[in-house]
């Protein structure tokens, strides 16, 4: 019983002692995560989109009775709306009308525009892209909700 309290003691100490200290940073080379206090920049300040009004938008886009609306049957008739109303346009021209229309949009590789809000504990998001080279865009709809009362 006595060795094991010695023992004890002993692996105490030399777990205070911080190990091998600096033979064992040496062995272990320089450490790939520097310290470097005060460089990281602030977050962007959260530019949080409006919902959408239930019908008509102000730029012509009709959202519908999303509030209530089932996402495998809303999702499908927005995509069918958006490829109808905006059919053969310019990538410039789509993006005017759906930032009318209330999205934030990026054009990088491809055209994506998003609006995405929380409500009542559900996050919904709507989206229209459209690759390089396409003249269709591909449209959609999806919600999820914490727990089980969406």
């Amino acid at each position: 019983m006595r060795v094991m309290v010695l023992a004890l003691v002993a692996l105490l100490g030399a777990c205070a002692a911080g190990g091998g200290g600096a033979a064992e940073e040496a062995a272990s080379g320089p450490s790939p995560f520097p310290v470097q206090r005060g460089t990281v920049e602030r977050p962007p300040a959260a530019a949080g989109q409006t919902a959408p009004p239930e019908g008509a938008g102000r730029g012509g886009v009709d959202f519908g009775q999303w509030r209530r609306a089932d996402p495998a049957v809303y999702a499908p008739a927005f995509q069918t709306q958006i490829r109808q109303r905006f059919a053969n346009q310019t990538n410039a021209e789509l993006r005017a009308s759906l930032e009318a229309n209330g999205f934030s949009c990026e054009d990088e590789r491809r055209l994506d525009c998003r609006i995405e809000i929380m409500e009542r504990q559900c996050a919904f998001d709507w989206y229209v892209v459209l690759e390089r080279g396409s003249r269709e865009p591909v449209a959609g709809f999806e919600q999820m909700c914490l727990g089980a009362n969406g």
